[in-house]
């Protein structure tokens, strides 16, 4: 008696963010993962690549309510963020930071996505008197008033990796975390600094599983990804 193969429903995802650091990472393994079929991008400006599997949106992030009929997907990653010294402009630094993932979270809402992830920061408190981690607090308490089904939120520490960008601050960070990296063990491990590889594989492996935690530090990051992965860092 041959048995009927049971053919697997393929999955579509959607990545805001995919010309970043993370993004990028992120956007090669959904194209890579055979439990995909479409991976849909929203961005400023184009990826400068095409795929078979990839479908590209360009346009204003800060009107992501305009995309919303091709707003559709299984999953939706959000790896967009900024800094101070990028984006000194209030207004706009705020639009990034808190408008774009409060905007993709309320049409996961409307639209009727289920699952939901967005890096935030390590720190992240909306009454934290530094305006970084009070923006990032104040807007994980925003998505998550959506009431998403499944939602996690990343909570890195510094970024490694090198950016498209120069960012001067940043780029000595790394260069000091490096050096002091190995002395920061037991509580202390989730201020090391985290390769974006990292976090792209731990969101993958989020959005596929069951994981009861929806705020998720950098050390737990990495656990996640080392337990799961066969990659190497």
């Amino acid at each position: 008696m041959v048995k009927e193969q049971v053919k697997l429903e393929k999955k579509s995802a959607i990545i805001l963010g995919a010309t970043g650091l993370t993004g990028g990472f992120l956007l090669q393994k959904l194209l890579q993962d055979d439990r995909y079929d479409k991976i849909r991008i929203f961005s400023r400006t184009q990826i400068g690549f095409s795929h078979p599997k990839l479908e590209e949106h360009v346009g204003n992030l800060f009107k992501l309510e305009s995309f919303k009929i091709h707003f559709l997907a299984d999953e939706v990653y959000c790896c967009i963020g900024t800094t101070k010294a990028k984006t000194p402009d209030t207004e706009m630094y705020k639009d990034i930071d808190f408008g774009i993932p409060v905007s993709a979270a309320k049409m996961c809402r409307s639209n009727g996505i289920k699952t939901f992830l967005v890096i935030s920061a390590m720190g992240a408190n909306s009454k934290s008197g530094v305006a970084y981690n009070r923006l990032k607090g104040e807007m994980e308490e925003a998505v998550l008033n959506f009431n998403i089904h499944k939602i996690h939120i990343l909570q890195p520490s510094l970024i490694d990796g090198n950016r498209k960008e120069k960012r001067t601050g940043e780029w000595i960070a790394k260069k000091f975390m490096k050096l002091f990296n190995f002395v920061l063990v037991g509580p202390l491990e989730k201020f090391r600094s985290i390769h974006p590889e990292v976090i792209a594989d731990t969101m993958v492996w989020l959005a596929n599983n069951n994981y009861d935690k929806v705020r998720i530090q950098s050390d737990e990051i990495k656990n996640i990804c080392y337990k799961h992965s066969n990659n190497t860092f």
